[in-house]
């Protein structure tokens, strides 16, 4: 296991897949494999069975492996506490070498009852919180206010999607209380390291890993940003669309493509039905032309 790396405002993490058959099976050597390849394109960290990873269709033993497999290549691994977990998993995950938590909403419009809530996980493990501002559960304005506020959060992840002002919303919410930023924004990368969010924890970084890692060292750098956004952009509306669940499959798609997983590791376990095979070929084009740094138009 690599020695634990602290989480920073500027940390750059990338929300990677459980490789899955079609069976729902997994293997702990192609996810180790798979894990490498994204840290090999230069992110900071992994953040291991989350929304992308769908963690939250996953056990207790199954999260714990993935981890202590993410740790063997990365000092740093965020994972998920959902909202329907059992008390024992923060500590599970700490145990199993985890070095942060990403709280997904658990009571969104009832400031008290998540303050509460953030105490228990606080409690059970010792474990820096990212509080996580998902689209399909976001907080409330209130209920961001006590999460912002609780003394175990350490950083803020904004994933509104396409909703530019909730976006904007949180992340100035975050900075009045001096908690740093961690976009989620894969349709919103660069304009929201704009509105000031000064580290990454997204999906898109799952496949075509040096696209996200690009975008973020051109901004930082004040060189290149305008081709390196049009890029990320262009890998992000390929992916990131209706059905919007389906971006998972999609960056699986592109993950074995790029020769990260293996194809019949490439399933996606709860992929939208509405979603179509015959995206595939459009949205490997589209990350080829992304990895080149040329738009999708």
């Amino acid at each position: 296991m690599i020695d634990p790396a602290p989480l920073t405002p500027t940390t750059c993490l990338a929300a990677v897949l459980t490789p899955t058959a079609a069976d729902g099976s997994t293997d702990l050597d192609v996810a180790r494999r798979y894990f490498a390849s994204v840290m090999d394109d230069g992110v900071d960290g992994l953040a291991v069975a989350v929304h992308t990873g769908r963690g939250d269709r996953l056990d207790i033993e199954a999260r714990s492996t993935l981890i202590s497999r993410a740790r063997e290549v990365s000092g740093q691994v965020v994972t998920a506490v959902w909202s329907g977990d059992d008390p024992v998993w923060p500590a599970e995950a700490e145990g199993a070498g985890a070095t942060a938590l990403l709280i997904a909403p658990g009571y969104p419009d009832d400031p008290g009852v998540e303050a509460q809530r953030l105490d228990r996980i606080a409690e059970a493990s010792a474990l820096p919180l990212i509080a996580f501002d998902l689209y399909l559960r976001p907080y409330d304005d209130v209920t961001r206010e006590a999460v912002l506020a609780h003394p175990a959060v350490r950083a803020f992840k904004s994933a509104r999607m396409h909703d530019a002002i909730a976006s904007q919303s949180g992340i100035r919410a975050a900075q009045r209380h001096g908690v740093p930023v961690l976009t989620g924004e894969d349709r919103m990368f660069v304009p929201s390291l704009m509105w000031g969010a000064t580290g990454a924890l997204v999906g898109i970084g799952a496949a075509a890993t040096a696209v996200t890692v690009r975008a973020l060292s051109a901004f930082r750098a004040g060189d290149g940003i305008v081709a390196a956004s049009r890029a990320l952009d262009s890998l992000a509306e390929a992916t990131f669309r209706p059905p919007f669940d389906g971006y998972v499959q999609r960056m699986a798609w592109i993950a074995a493509a790029e020769g990260r997983i293996p194809a019949e590791f490439a399933h996606d376990p709860a992929r939208p039905a509405q979603l179509s095979d015959d995206e595939r070929d459009g949205v490997v084009r589209a990350a080829a032309r992304a990895m080149r740094g040329l738009p999708l138009h």
